[in-house]
């Protein structure tokens, strides 16, 4: 069945903290969890209510994508869905799902209930049964409300088009319409209750944002790395991120912590993001002696910028010298900062090659790192 949506967003979201819809949910505004899931779901057009100084913020929260359009909206919920609804083309009677930025986990499953509930009746709207015991009062309780035949509205909403923008025509002027299903009761209209998701839940407060990370869908990576320099003339030498006192270094193009260059490349790896050398070309005079730990801060915010984190880390350090065992803990401690991980996510260890090869006969040192990952499946 082909479909229309409007995605309303022009609300300030004071509760949340202001500018919920544009806030950052697994790696990218909240907007676009709604629009893409509407998209790829089937809808023809998506129309983006926003106020009046949203037009930037939508283009770039949405860059990508087609078939969708904003247009602003007004001072109350109604007057933006009535926006939307001007803005919608094609046939009067086409179906149109309205729903709020502010749920943003919505699921194709739900949108294909509201769907196939549609017909025969004015509107469908997805909702959970009430589960807790209900009271009423202030400071004290003083009724206990039975929750039978009690549900949580949740948007998406669908009606036919004309349906709602006829309920809306006779909808009082300046009365406050917290959803389109009161609208079109109103107007006498037949409205459908469908299973909703507990996924689906609203963005209200600043702690509902953790509650939705929590429940994005995501998959584990692990991507490994290894670096590889030889001695040279010093006095000191940098190893996951901390400098020590040696009668050598090592020689490279940055400060060349072989340490840091490995947990570079594995997290770059595990998000299949090419290697060191694909951002921090060695021929690039701008990295010459450059601090190593950059490297690994900036994969970790490419991380972040793809809603992913960091789960745990672990370091192999290969030479013959100089003994790692009493930095080993001052190197922890560094990683943990850089990463921003517990302590007992961040693991160093170190070996030796019993003097076989480059770095048992001293010639070099060597590194590998292990790093695991999470991004949205």
């Amino acid at each position: 069945m082909t479909f229309a949506a409007i995605v309303v967003a022009a609300g300030s979201g004071s509760r949340a903290g202001g500018d919920k819809q544009w806030r950052p949910l697994g790696g990218k505004p909240a907007v676009r969890w709604s629009v893409e899931a509407l998209l790829h779901a089937g809808a023809e057009e998506v129309v983006v209510v926003v106020a009046a100084d949203g037009f930037a913020r939508a283009a770039g929260a949405l860059a990508g994508l087609n078939d969708w359009r904003a247009v602003a909206g007004g001072a109350e919920r109604a007057d933006s869905v009535r926006a939307g609804l001007e803005a919608l083309t094609g046939a009067p009677d086409r179906p149109v799902l309205v729903h709020d930025a502010a749920r943003p986990l919505l699921s194709a499953e739900v949108i294909r209930r509201l769907l196939e509930s549609l017909p025969g009746a004015d509107g469908a709207i997805a909702a959970l049964p009430v589960s807790d015991t209900l009271k009423r009062g202030s400071d004290r309780i003083e009724a206990t409300v039975d929750r039978g035949g009690l549900w949580r509205a949740q948007t998406p909403q669908a009606f036919r088009a004309d349906r709602l923008r006829a309920a809306y025509a006779v909808w009082p002027e300046g009365a406050a319409a917290t959803d389109d299903a009161a609208v079109v009761e109103h107007d006498g209209g037949t409205v459908r209750l469908v299973q909703g998701d507990p996924r689906l839940m609203k963005l209200t407060y600043p702690e509902d944002f953790a509650m939705a990370e929590a429940l994005i869908a995501r998959q584990t990576r692990v991507g490994q790395g290894f670096d590889a320099h030889r001695w040279g003339p010093g006095d000191s030498v940098w190893l996951c991120g901390v400098e020590i006192a040696h009668d050598q270094t090592l020689i490279g193009h940055s400060d060349a912590d072989a340490g840091l260059h490995a947990l570079t490349d594995a997290v770059l790896g595990a998000m299949g993001d090419g290697d060191i050398g694909d951002h921090f070309p060695p021929t690039d005079p701008k990295w010459k002696g450059a601090a190593s730990d950059q490297f690994l801060i900036h994969a970790v915010e490419r991380l972040a910028a793809r809603g992913g984190r960091l789960v745990n880390v672990d370091v192999t350090l290969i030479c013959e010298r100089p003994k790692v065992k009493p930095h080993r803990q001052a190197m922890r401690e560094r990683l943990a900062e850089i990463l921003n991980l517990p302590l007992d996510a961040v693991s160093v260890k170190a070996t030796t090659m019993e003097k076989m090869g480059f770095t048992g006969r001293e010639e070099g040192l060597a590194a590998s790192a292990i790093a695991t990952i999470e991004l949205p499946a």
